[in-house]
This record gives C-alpha cells, sequence and structure tokens, in this order.
C-alpha cells in the first residue's frame, strides 16, 4: 500500500514539472520575431509595386524604424523623392533618416508574401522600454492607394501571445507576427 501511494505521489510530481515546464514555456520572452506582410496581386491597369515602411511605435510617438522597401536603383536617387508619400512615416522619423540604411532599407516588393526579421535584443530595439508599443505597416503605391495597418502589441512580448494577425484592406493583404 505504501509503494502504491509513493508511485501515485511521484507520478502526480513529475506530471506537475511537466506541466510547469509547459508553462513556463507558453510565457518565455519572445527575442526574434518574424514579420510576415502580403502584398495582394491587384487587377489595375497601371500597377506600380507599393513603396512600404515599417516601424515600432511607443507611446511618446517616438519610432524605431525596422524596415523602408523603396525605388532604390532608380537613377540619379529618384526613389527617394517619393518616400514623403509614405506620410505617417515619413513624418515618424523617416524624413530624418540618411538613405539607403544597410539592413532597413531595400528594394520595393511586387505581390507575395515578404518576411521582416526583427531581432528583439539587437540594435535599437535593445534598449526599448517595456511597455506599450504600436507595429504600423505603411504601404503607398503610384496610381493607387495608400494604406495603414497596426498591431499594438506590448514589451516583453510573451510568446503565448503569438501569432499576432491583422488584414490590410487594399494595398496590404494579411500581416501576421509570429516568433522566428
Amino acid at each position: 500500500m505504501q509503494k502504491q501511494k509513493k508511485r501515485i505521489m511521484l507520478s502526480v510530481l513529475a506530471g506537475a514539472i511537466v506541466t510547469a515546464s509547459a508553462v513556463s514555456q507558453a510565457y518565455a520572452k519572445a527575442d526574434t520575431l518574424a514579420l510576415t506582410v502580403e502584398i495582394p496581386q491587384l487587377d489595375t491597369a497601371e500597377y506600380h509595386k507599393p513603396y512600404v515602411a515599417v516601424w515600432l511605435e511607443d507611446s511618446a510617438r517616438q519610432s524605431t524604424q525596422i524596415a523602408v522597401w523603396y525605388q532604390i536603383n532608380k537613377k540619379n536617387n529618384e526613389g527617394l523623392e517619393w518616400l514623403k508619400d509614405l506620410r505617417q512615416w515619413w513624418r515618424r522619423g523617416g524624413r530624418s533618416l540618411d538613405l539607403p540604411y544597410d539592413g532597413l532599407t531595400s528594394a520595393t516588393k511586387g505581390p507575395g508574401s515578404h518576411q521582416v526579421s526583427i531581432d528583439l535584443s539587437k540594435g535599437d530595439f535593445k534598449d526599448l522600454t517595456p511597455g506599450n508599443y504600436k507595429l504600423r505597416i505603411e504601404a503607398v503605391r503610384e496610381v493607387g492607394g495608400r494604406e495603414n495597418v497596426v498591431i499594438p502589441i506590448t514589451l516583453p512580448l510573451e510568446t503565448s501571445l503569438l501569432p499576432i494577425a491583422k488584414n490590410g484592406k487594399t494595398e496590404l493583404g494579411n500581416i501576421r507576427l509570429n516568433v522566428q
């Protein structure tokens, strides 16, 4: 009888350890995030790839830049001229950047899903204080529309809250934030 009680107690203890481990993993903090941005295929007579900006904004509206997609190989840097059409991004720090910026800027992207890696332990991200933020994705297209998608997040970001998904309506499709 005594041996049977010990086995039951050990079994319960082992189950508790496994459960505690699973719970701690579920609430682990995310260090590297994968942001997937979908650019939809639009049926238009004149299609231009959109300019897209991605940044993180704190409650004081200070921005931490993540990505900017624009025409970087245009002669005489003419692609820079149209960046101000990303109005929200331009006002939140875009105009003060010296572009092209290594690791931040790249060429415009066509229709499809595109991934951006965000390492929260490096660069400007490592100095971010815990709190409420907004992940902002803005797209604008010549002879097209403009769209802003905002994803509220709290840092440090717990993996149990991921993935986070939002859908754009015109210039952006599915936006998904997950652990990389």
